[in-house]
């Protein structure tokens, strides 16, 4: 009986390559600042100056409170600074007045005494009408509500009529504002703590400034079409959920995009600069794990396949085909197998019919 021949299989050549690292979260937008606004004083809600859900910017007035209860305070005031400036002046005279009288022994130095203190007083007493008068006008401007920042408002929570309270009942509304706008992301522990050691190993290189670049995906599918950068990452894990808070700033001068919208992230920039990496399909798994055949020959210098049990990393795409990163088992220069596994036998001879395009991606 005449003997099959060998099976004909494809391979690819194994070569190092600088391959892009690209990471996907889950993240949630929020405006850049997020303010509750907050009445300063007690007062009657008079009227509410603007429109909900309208954009406002920093200084608008939002709501105003009855002022005729603050006017009054404010006009006692006055008062109280033009009595304590009459009776500064009176003691300043009676001082003025004495002081020469001294010199004559017309009056006892004790008199004196008591008239330069009553001025001393008195002027001290104009300096605290001044503060009264300084607070009641104060207070009476923070009947005008106005907005702390560029933002869109919310919905009002008091309403004309309404008694609100300085500190226990004071919130009038939120603004949020959303140019710029943040995305906020985390990182697994885990995921993390491999990001460093393969920065420090040298198998992942970050841009030379440091900058990732960020891009996100709607709900929709589609991609924001602005690139965003990491402006914050936090100083520890948090100890309730075990991950690495992250913040990327977006431009969003169009208001595209809203606060509390969840988005698919993706951290782009970093780069491995000498990996390897073989097609999805030459992977398989077996008992002991992921393997791939390679070519290898046999004493008759017949190609033959050989199992190599291989460490996969992530999964990429290059040139619209899927790929394995291989962190371990394979080397430069190799030929990997990636057709007709069904074929196959470790030591098997086979026929290369096919080289395909080399191979990419982190060889050790």
């Amino acid at each position: 009986m005449a003997a099959y021949p060998p099976p004909a299989v494809s391979v690819v050549s194994v070569q190092p390559h600088s391959v892009p690292v690209e990471r996907e979260y889950v993240g949630r937008t929020m405006g850049s600042r997020e303010v509750e606004v907050h009445a300063r004083v007690t007062g009657i809600v008079e009227q509410r100056l603007y429109q909900e859900g309208a954009a406002v910017r920093a200084g608008d007035p939002l709501f105003r409170l009855d002022r005729l209860p603050f006017e009054a305070r404010a006009a006692a005031a006055e008062a109280d600074l033009a009595r304590a400036r009459a009776e500064h002046a009176r003691a300043a005279r009676e001082h003025a007045r004495l002081k020469p009288l001294v010199a004559a022994n017309a009056v006892s130095a004790k008199e004196l005494d008591d008239a330069s203190s009553d001025e001393a007083l008195a002027a001290a007493t104009v300096m605290q009408a001044e503060a009264a008068l300084r607070d009641a006008r104060i207070q009476l401007g923070y009947t005008d509500v106005r907005s702390p920042i560029d933002g869109i408002t919310g919905l009002a929570e008091k309403f004309e009529g309404a008694l609100v309270t300085a500190g226990t009942d004071s919130r009038l509304t939120t603004l949020v504002q959303l140019d710029p706008i943040d995305i906020h992301f985390s990182i697994s522990e885990n995921e993390w703590l491999q990001q460093q050691t393969e920065l420090a190993s040298g198998a992942m290189e970050n841009p030379d400034d440091d900058k990732l670049e960020v891009r996100i995906v709607l709900a929709d599918g589609s991609e924001f079409d602005r690139v965003g950068r990491i402006n914050f990452t936090a100083a520890r894990i948090d100890d309730a959920t075990g991950t690495y808070n992250v913040r990327a700033r977006f431009d969003n001068s169009d208001q595209r995009l809203k606060a509390g919208q969840f988005v698919r992230v993706r951290v782009t920039g970093a780069e491995r600069p000498n990996a390897i990496a073989v097609p999805q399909k030459a992977v398989l798994d077996g008992p002991q794990g992921k393997f791939v055949f390679v070519l290898g020959e046999n004493e008759q210098q017949q190609a033959i396949a050989e199992i190599r049990p291989v460490t996969v990393g992530d999964w990429l795409t290059e040139d619209g085909s899927q790929m394995w990163l291989i962190t371990s088992g394979l080397q430069a220069g190799e030929r990997v197998i990636v057709d007709n596994f069904v074929k196959l036998a470790p030591g098997a001879a086979v026929t290369v019919i096919d080289t395909s395009m080399p191979a990419v991606a982190d060889a050790h």
